[in-house]
């Protein structure tokens, strides 16, 4: 893991010294973890385990008591700093023995009010350090996945995907959303995951034409679009999967729309290569589905990468435009979305190869019919 870690810090050094950037600071939790291999977690927005303080010749991880021993276990690479007032008044000691000029950092995950703090401390101690944001550099780190990251994602599918089969002949009219979600984030817990992805989407009828939907006191019924969105956390990396049921014979509506978004989440995948525009594979499916009468109905991007965080880039839609590259992972998610009646969501995932897309679901989204 160490060798692995040292080839992820080199790109970072790399990137830095392209930038004109002496000393970057690590607060996403994330990037924290795949750097360095330090698994604490920040528990809300405003707390921290932690910050990463990497330049050419240091390599520094600042926490506090809470997780110090923790700290030199994982992250054998770096020099463990424990601070004991607070990461934002024992900066500039650490930057001071960096030497560090211009600071990059996540502006995505530090606060204005953290900031502030920063820079009045820096004031206070006469410290002639310029804060420049690196979220371009750091947002590029993990943007493509190597092989054993993949394999730690296809684990986490995997494992999401069996817990979901176990439980499917167990879905039957009467069933109450709130008690399908926890049915799934138990049996995930059970198989060995360290949590859910996010919380589980179990939507059915009207309540599926919510992309996001909270799982109600709702009841499962005959006929009726049933929306499932789910995930597994293994390792550290995430997986995300949708399907959408129908208990007992589906209706003409159901059919349509059924078909019109799987057959828009195939044309997207077959257009995935390592060199394409992500809005190209935006538009396969996204001009599918309105060809077939539903325009305006598939209000969200096509898909997000996945890794670490659930939500990660790339972002494929059409409203940012990458270049897709060999090992990047991402959902393919088309869904149109009828007020009233409900919604239908496919749900895979993909790793980008050199001429096509691996897809790393096992389970057919055709499978869409439970009961008779």
């Amino acid at each position: 893991m160490n060798s692995t870690n040292e080839k992820k810090i080199f790109r970072l050094r790399e990137s830095l010294s392209k930038n004109k950037i002496d000393t970057v600071i690590i607060l996403i939790e994330e990037n924290r973890r795949y750097l360095s291999g330090f698994t604490g977690e920040d528990t809300q927005f405003d707390e921290s385990a932690g910050a990463l303080f990497i330049n050419e010749n240091k390599l520094i991880l600042a926490t506090d008591s809470r997780y110090d021993l923790q700290a030199k276990k994982e992250a054998p690479l770096f020099e463990i700093y424990c601070y004991k007032k607070g990461l934002s008044k024992e900066m500039g000691q650490i930057l001071k023995g960096m030497h560090t000029k211009r600071l990059g950092f996540e502006s995505m995950r530090m606060s204005y009010s953290q900031y502030k703090k920063i820079n009045e401390q820096f004031a206070s101690e006469k410290l002639d350090i310029e804060l420049v944001g690196a979220d371009d550099i750091l947002e590029t780190i993990r943007i493509r996945k190597e092989e054993s990251e993949i394999d730690m994602i296809r684990k986490s599918l995997s494992l999401a995907e069996s817990v979901f089969n176990y439980m499917l002949p167990e879905i039957k009219p009467g069933m109450i959303e709130k008690d399908a979600a926890w049915m799934i984030e138990r049996g995930l817990r059970e198989a060995g995951a360290e949590s859910v992805s996010f919380p589980a989407i179990v939507a059915s009828g009207p309540n599926s034409a919510l992309p996001h939907a909270i799982p109600e006191n709702r009841k499962f019924k005959k006929g009726e679009p049933i929306l499932f969105d789910w995930g597994a956390r293994l390792n550290g990396y995430c997986s995300d999967i949708s399907r959408t049921f129908v208990i007992g014979k589906p209706d003409e509506t159901f059919t349509k729309v059924f078909t019109t978004v799987y057959d828009a989440q195939r044309m997207a995948v077959d257009a995935i290569k390592a060199g394409v525009s992500s809005k190209l594979v935006d538009d396969a499916a996204r001009k599918h589905i309105e060809g077939k009468g539903f325009k305006g109905k598939f209000g969200h991007g096509l898909g997000h990468g996945v890794g670490l965080a659930i939500h990660e880039p790339p972002r494929i839609g059409p409203l940012k435009d990458t270049t897709l590259e060999e090992g990047m992972v991402f959902t393919v998610e088309p869904g149109i979305y009828l007020p009233g009646w409900g919604g239908i969501r496919l749900e895979n995932m993909v790793v980008v190869r050199k001429d096509h897309a691996e897809v790393l679901n096992n389970t057919d989204c055709l499978n869409n019919r439970i009961g008779v």
